[in-house]
């Protein structure tokens, strides 16, 4: 499809972090393409602060799940008369928001089919398939992706326990689904690792991660400023770190959006779907030996097969030792 000169565009992504964050790309180049357009963005409520300090941003409408506000925010879609819609959820839910607006409608192509072979039979047709943030300018014939990574503006100014630290290497031990989650035992034995070579470790997570963070905390010297979800106030503070370790998460692109240098630990997931650092300078360490990967596409919460490998393979020494291929001076 051809963009051609639309003065107003609505963007749909509801969730979650991550997949927000890899949007931005996508909004930066429609508005460099058509200064003069009007980009509205449609997302969860929690999600508002990763968008509501985007200068290309005109509008944010806060979906809270219920029924009025679904109502309310298609009443605004339809009397803003968008000349183009680009809904990069594509779901049941987000189809109630287009089916009704009467406009040009971009639905973003989520290869369900091509998934379901790579996780259930090992088949990869998704091997060349370019990252996420591409796939989504991709559907446009007549528009042109930049080459700077992903934004997120913050206002918040790092915490007062950082100001006098330095070496600080960032630890993002949490995920949604455990076999996303490198083992707590290694995020502590890494812990070890980096503060006996001189480095100074940051804990960062949300209200989910607050007792694994506590947990590790307690076992390493330490500061854990995991908290209620400020993803601002997180963003701020993960400027200060030379380098962060993450699982494959929404923090991973938080990382990514700050241009961090980022080592990533994927267990159930691989590359090819797509969600991996954007643009930024990264590792992401995988067992490629495993037959059994990937065993899905979003996390499991428990290893199908037991013995959780593509986890455990990937020990704190290996990690320990992909930093020092990092230049973080």
């Amino acid at each position: 499809m051809f963009i051609g000169d639309a003065k107003k565009i609505l963007i749909i992504r509801l969730s979650s972090l991550g997949d927000i964050l890899l949007s931005t790309p996508l909004i930066r180049s429609l508005k460099n393409k058509l200064p003069g357009c009007e980009i509205d963005f449609i997302l969860r409520n929690e999600f508002e602060d990763l968008m509501k300090l985007n200068p290309n941003i005109r509008k944010i409408y806060k979906y809270d799940n219920s029924r009025y506000t679904e109502q309310d925010i298609l009443n605004s879609v339809i009397s803003e008369n968008y000349d183009l819609i680009i809904d990069l959820q594509n779901n049941l839910r987000t189809n109630g928001f287009t089916r009704e607006a009467h406009t040009a409608v971009v639905k973003f192509r989520k290869h369900h089919l091509d998934k379901f072979l790579l996780v259930k039979f090992k088949i990869n047709r998704l091997k060349n398939l370019s990252p996420v943030p591409v796939r989504y300018a991709e559907q446009f014939e007549d528009l042109q992706i930049d080459d700077e990574g992903l934004d997120l503006q913050t206002d918040k100014t790092p915490s007062n326990e950082l100001k006098s630290k330095t070496n600080l290497i960032g630890l993002c031990p949490g995920a949604k689904h455990f076999t996303k989650r490198w083992p707590k035992e290694n995020f502590i034995s890494l812990g070890y690792l980096l503060i006996n070579n001189g480095f100074n470790v940051v804990l960062f997570g949300g209200i989910l991660d607050k007792e694994l963070c506590s947990e590790i905390s307690k076992e390493i010297n330490s500061l854990n400023l995991c908290n209620e979800n400020n993803i601002l106030q997180t963003t701020a503070d993960l400027k200060l770190c030379k380098a962060v370790y993450t699982n494959d998460s929404g923090l991973m692109h938080v990382a990514a959006a700050v241009k961090i240098p980022v080592i990533a630990f994927f267990g159930s997931t691989v590359k090819e779907f797509g969600f991996y650092p954007y643009k930024s300078k990264s590792f992401v360490l995988e067992d490629k030996e495993l037959s059994c990967r990937p065993c899905s596409h979003i996390g499991r919460n428990k290893c199908p097969k037991k013995h959780f490998k593509c986890m455990k393979n990937l020990t704190p020494e290996i990690a320990f030792e992909k930093l020092k291929e990092i230049n973080i001076n």
